[in-house]
């Protein structure tokens, strides 16, 4: 088991490291196999010069973030019914959330599409919060379910029994100690709202709206594609993601675990 870990590793570390190594790397050198030679910073450089990248960044900043609160507060709730109310069909429902949430996003575009721009939210934060709800939504009710259903009911029956409330039982007592749980939802919808291409390229039109993904799979140059700038890009991009792996690193751990030993 250790040896397929250290495989596992590999295989995501290698990539990483060559995108990282030929970051720093002249162009010239980049497809000869000479990435361990004097290293540069133009490719940041030219980077840096681009003022469209970082509204990018400012852009899925703003897209992610919105949808992962709007999918952690409303999945919250939504889980919190499915996981411990006792209602006619909850099985049902909760399936149907996660056939909703593992449908094709390439089958629902041209729908959205004409749905958004009926709506005029076509090139617009608010246009694609909307879709990444979409998916997001569904993957953080099945998450959350998980992690309430692994909540000693006695908490809930003790709570009750001091006269408090569905509401005052979810907020002061679910809530708290599903802390790891939501945590673990938030990193896994916002990774996957900031990773994501497809709507992106498809619902918006001006460079300041585009997200990272988008503008990186746009980076073009006069006669070919500038790689060792595509490369640095994606070096700055990843830090975001990985700075909220890190400092949300004991409660992903701990809400892994949870949703491992309980679901």
């Amino acid at each position: 088991m250790r040896a397929l870990g250290l495989i596992l590793l590999l295989l995501f570390a290698i990539p990483l490291g060559w995108a990282l190594a030929a970051s720093f790397t002249p162009e010239a050198r980049l497809f000869d196999g000479a990435l361990l030679g004097p290293a540069v910073l133009d490719h940041y450089g030219a980077l840096f010069a681009r003022p469209q990248f970082w509204d990018s960044i400012r852009s899925s900043l703003i897209v992610a973030g919105a949808t992962t609160v709007v999918c952690v507060g409303l999945g919250a709730l939504a889980a919190y019914a499915l996981a411990r109310l006792a209602f006619r069909g909850r099985a049902t429902i909760l399936s149907l959330v996660l056939a909703a949430g593992m449908f094709p996003p390439i089958a629902i575009v041209s729908p959205l599409y004409l749905v958004l721009r009926a709506l005029g939210l076509i090139d617009t934060y608010a246009g694609l919060v909307f879709p990444y709800t979409s998916f997001g939504l569904p993957l953080a009710i099945w998450l959350l379910a998980t992690f309430f259903r692994g909540i000693p009911p006695e908490v809930e029956e003790a709570a009750h029994v001091d006269g408090a409330g569905r509401l005052r039982t979810f907020g002061e007592i679910f809530l708290p100690l599903a802390l790891p749980g939501i945590a673990t939802t938030a990193v896994v919808v916002f990774l996957g709202c900031w990773n994501e291409l497809l709507f992106a390229l498809a619902f918006t039109v001006s460079p300041e709206r585009r997200t990272v993904p988008v503008a990186i799979a746009l980076f073009r140059g006069q006669y070919q594609v500038p790689w060792g700038e595509v490369m640095a890009a994606m070096v700055v991009a990843t830090l975001p993601a990985a700075a909220l792996v890190v400092v949300f690193q004991k409660r992903l751990v701990a809400g892994l675990t949870t949703g491992a030993t309980k679901g």
